[in-house]
């Protein structure tokens, strides 16, 4: 099963049907062409696509856009407090764009240096990948699949925002906190990975 975000609404990618505003069997490109347009353009919450062959209909979805390959880290202290970065009024975790022959491991690990100021990280282990879609403002359309890790900080520094990325704030969060504040204002792909980092924990 895939999940994608379009507009902050799910568009899923199954085997089977799903009890969603609208399903679809999978016909071929033009199937997927309509889902994002439903996604994009109207109302309708959530799209659900279903055929035999998961692999087949996602690759037919890959080739409708440029893919963009990003590493980011669910990072967490001594406290069990989680790192965010701020952006433009929403909270996010630290990520970045994979450099050209760069490791996942190395990419998250560097993003969230340079993001929050820290170097006394140590990853763990992969928790997953999420996906969403954009348009640039030339038109061109990109997926943009993150790679999320598992990361420990076990330094004292405080964490300083890189300010040129438009990051206005660097601050940990308790369990509490992440859900009193950061959940009502932050994207539903990040909602999807911290769901997915307290379920290994």
């Amino acid at each position: 099963m895939y999940k994608v975000f379009v507009n902050e609404k799910k568009l899923s990618i199954t085997k089977t049907s799903a009890e969603v505003e609208k399903s679809f069997r999978y016909e071929g490109v033009a199937t997927l062409e309509i889902a994002v347009d439903l996604l994009e353009n109207t109302s309708c919450p959530e799209v659900n696509i279903y055929g035999d062959n998961l692999t087949d209909i996602w690759e037919d979805f890959t080739l409708m856009f440029r893919v963009i390959e990003a590493a980011g880290g669910v990072v967490r202290n001594r406290s069990q407090e989680i790192l965010f970065i701020r952006r433009l009024g929403r909270w996010d975790l630290a990520k970045g764009k994979i450099e050209k022959g760069e490791s996942l491991e190395n990419a998250a690990l560097r993003e969230i240096e340079e993001e929050t100021g820290l170097k006394e990280l140590i990853l763990e282990e992969f928790i997953n990948t999420t996906f969403h879609i954009y348009t640039e403002r030339n038109g061109e359309k990109i997926l943009k699949t993150t790679y999320w890790f598992k990361v420990s900080y076990v330094g004292d520094s405080d964490p300083v925002p890189q300010i040129e990325e438009g990051i206005s704030e660097v601050s940990w969060k308790s369990e509490d906190q992440i859900i009193a504040e950061v959940m009502p204002m932050t994207f539903e792909n990040i909602k999807l990975i911290l769901q997915e980092f307290w379920a290994k924990n």
